[in-house]
């Protein structure tokens, strides 16, 4: 789904007309928030964000588990698997393929085992039958079903929480308190805009520890791309944040194309870029998660093979605050 523009702009003539309905629906939400969730037999870290689209989930449920594995701990992923038709749970297994479990569970299951199921009580028992000493959930904050020992909030500080509103009328996926009610901490990914701030403010009131982070090019990749004229191409929620990561990495962005989150590419864009390509000398690049997604699929294995990923990871600036902070939340020496 390609997010409607309004979202992310001051609340204007749309937003009040579908603010009924967004208040509807978020009283629904936030109930269903309230709810008690089921035990684990394990400590369970939760991973969310406040809005549709990307928060930088990913990437954070990733270092948390590098962190994990660092400490000896045996972490295990457990994942929706969303835009994945396997209702689950199954693990992911080296030659699954994003049509079945999702993109991002591909690239979780590069780190540690990976569960995939809609039913998160199912998952996370199957988290459990792989010896794993904590679950990592990417997503699942206004899911209710299991408990959570830590439930992290990551904030793109980029785009922050948009007009503010709830799904219609904007991109919140619950109203904003219920959702802090829930959280145990805060993460910002990269610099806080004015809307971030609005939330930093409420979560410090609130007495929510704050950490941050920052998206950097991995070593090897900026060494590699520095200098290189390319096409970039990317299916995430802000295609825009990849570009400017790559010009920030002295990348030569000579084209860029941006398609909605999770976009699954067609034999006919495929061509498309492949001769854009081509016909200006340009090299392709693109996210890891979209790389991952063009994997497996005949439709557009020629963009597969010439299209490279540009990998990034998340660094958190207090990371020893950050290890106290899961260690006196999970009771596991971190």
């Amino acid at each position: 789904m390609r997010e409607p523009p309004f979202w992310w702009r001051e609340a204007g003539a749309s937003t009040r007309l579908l603010a009924p309905l967004a208040g509807a629906y978020g009283a629904i939400a936030a109930e269903r928030m309230r709810r008690a969730g089921t035990r684990a037999a394990v400590p369970v870290i939760c991973i969310g964000n406040l809005t549709v689209g990307g928060g930088g989930k990913t990437p954070t449920a990733i270092t948390v588990a590098r962190l994990l594995l660092r400490a000896g701990l045996r972490p295990v992923f457990l994942s929706r698997g969303y835009t994945g038709a396997l209702a689950g749970p199954v693990r992911v297994s080296a030659n699954a393929r994003a049509a079945e479990v999702g993109d991002e569970p591909l690239l979780l299951a590069r780190i540690a085992p990976t569960i995939v199921a809609r039913d998160r009580l199912a998952g996370a028992a199957a988290a459990v039958k792989e010896s794993a000493d904590v679950i990592v959930m990417d997503d699942g904050l206004q899911n209710p079903a299991l408990a959570k020992d830590v439930a992290l909030v990551a904030l793109d500080g980029r785009r922050g929480v948009g007009n503010g509103y709830v799904i219609p009328a904007g991109p919140l996926r619950a109203p904003l308190a219920a959702q802090l009610d829930c959280a145990h901490a805060v993460l910002l990914v990269g610099e806080a805009g004015a809307s971030a701030q609005g939330v930093l403010r409420e979560a410090q009131r609130r007495g929510l520890p704050v950490f941050t982070g920052r998206l950097e090019p991995v070593a090897t990749a900026a060494a590699e791309w520095a200098g290189r004229r390319v096409l970039a191409f990317a299916g995430i929620a802000d295609p825009g944040k990849f570009f400017a990561t790559l010009v920030d990495a002295g990348v030569a962005v000579a084209a860029q194309y941006g398609f909605p989150d999770h976009h699954r590419y067609s034999a006919a864009a495929a061509a498309g870029l492949l001769a854009r390509a081509e016909r200006d000398g340009l090299q392709l690049v693109t996210t890891e998660k979209d790389a991952a997604r063009l994997q497996g699929d005949p439709a557009v294995a020629a963009l597969a093979a010439h299209a490279k990923p540009f990998p990034v990871a998340l660094a958190i600036d207090e990371e020893e605050r950050f290890r106290s902070f899961l260690r006196t939340r999970i009771g596991l020496s971190v």
